[in-house]
């Protein structure tokens, strides 16, 4: 069985280092609606990351 990701959504914030506490929640709470939540450092600007939005 193959699992398709679909990216939605990607935006570029300031890094705090409590986002991973609202992508967790969002993780948590919305993988029954087959919704992720995906959260990086920008490779060219560590003072940024990366929020993603998937679809699975």
């Amino acid at each position: 069985m193959e699992s398709k990701i679909e990216i939605l959504s990607t935006v570029k914030v300031e890094h705090s280092d409590d986002l991973y506490k609202i992508v967790d929640s969002l993780n948590r709470t919305l993988k029954r609606e087959n919704l992720m939540f995906g959260l990086a450092l920008d490779e060219q600007d560590q003072s940024k990351a990366v929020f993603t939005i998937y679809r699975t």
